[in-house]
């Protein structure tokens, strides 16, 4: 015969803890201040204000939020920076900007690539690769969408001369620098002090060289340019945060190396802001009709590469620029 049950027989699982749980947060009003250099499967390496390296993981108690190469963060644990020791990051401050890509167009993955940016140093090859003038204005619109000043710096002109669509941004009051094997590079450390500065650019344009010679305790891996292909190779697998000074001073400037970028999509940024990054078109373009998408026959932009059906073929190559990465947000 089956054994009856009662209330007696239900075993009930005694609390963990006699403990009230709290909703308040800790402060961590002790947490050390620190600069994100690199970002690595979940390992973050930073540098403290005193220019200790110290190796940090994300605290469970920030959520989803990411860290990236750039973010200015609070550590606490074991800030000591000896081998094997581990922090926490449990503040993340406000970012001032981001530099970001879209991954997939169709989706809009927005992927940020580094933080707190006061210099985007855009790196262009006079030869080998040759000069992409699409994606230095891709560049250019993240840079101004996000109010980073732009530099344009081509490499390799003891190869080849610059080329002649780059008068096109010394219009728009773009610094052009210009470097061939073997310069003084005094100008240009003296325009990075002092400042967090970005290098992007296409593969095998030069930037590991680059950074080996202003950036000499950085021992970066150069790589090669495929002859067959005009590709380069990727040395540098994820952004990486360098200091001009050997002393680790964060005070004295940082150069933020990234990967060699092939695409670099726009699709998370709203049109209207991508034709304003285009300030010398503003004029031609505020006589477009209302909600003009700028690819028709009928716009103001085609009227004016075209002035009485005769081509002018650096208004028209600037506005096919402009088109190219309409294009992105309207097919």
């Amino acid at each position: 015969m089956a054994r009856e049950f009662d209330e007696s027989d239900v075993r009930i699982r005694p609390a963990r803890s006699t403990r009230p749980r709290s909703k308040d947060r800790p402060s961590h009003s002790n947490a050390i201040h620190a600069l994100v250099t690199t970002v690595d499967r979940g390992r973050t390496t930073c540098i403290t204000d005193e220019g200790v390296i110290v190796t940090a993981m994300r605290s469970r108690e920030l959520g989803p939020k990411s860290v990236v190469v750039g973010d200015h963060v609070g550590l606490v644990g074991d800030t000591t920076g000896t081998v094997g020791s581990l922090a926490r990051i449990v503040i993340v401050q406000e970012r001032k900007n981001s530099l970001s890509r879209t991954v997939d167009d169709a989706a809009k993955v927005e992927r940020t690539i580094v933080a707190n940016i006061d210099q985007l140093i855009i790196v262009v090859a006079a030869s080998n690769p040759e000069p992409r003038r699409g994606l230095i204005d891709r560049f250019l619109v993240s840079a101004f969408h996000e109010s980073i000043s732009p530099i344009i710096l081509v490499t390799k002109t003891d190869l080849s001369e610059l080329p002649a669509f780059m008068k096109e941004y010394e219009l728009l009051n773009i610094p052009i620098i210009s470097r061939k094997k073997g310069d003084n590079l005094d100008s240009l450390h003296a325009l990075l002090k002092g400042k967090t500065s970005v290098l992007v650019g296409h593969s095998g344009v030069g930037k590991s060289t680059l950074i080996n010679a202003l950036v000499p305790h950085a021992q970066r891996v150069i790589g090669e340019v495929n002859e067959v292909t005009g590709r380069g190779r990727h040395t540098s697998s994820s952004a990486i945060a360098l200091p001009l000074s050997p002393h680790l001073k964060l005070s004295d400037g940082w150069i933020i190396d990234t990967p060699g970028i092939r695409a670099f999509g726009l699709a998370h940024i709203d049109p209207n802001r991508i034709i304003a990054s285009f300030g010398d078109l503003r004029e031609v373009i505020a006589q477009c009709m209302p909600n003009c998408s700028h690819t028709e026959i009928g716009c103001a932009l085609t009227s004016w590469a075209a002035p009485k059906g005769v081509e002018i073929p650096e208004r028209q190559a600037r506005i096919n620029s402009l088109r190219s990465l309409l294009d992105i947000k309207l097919d």
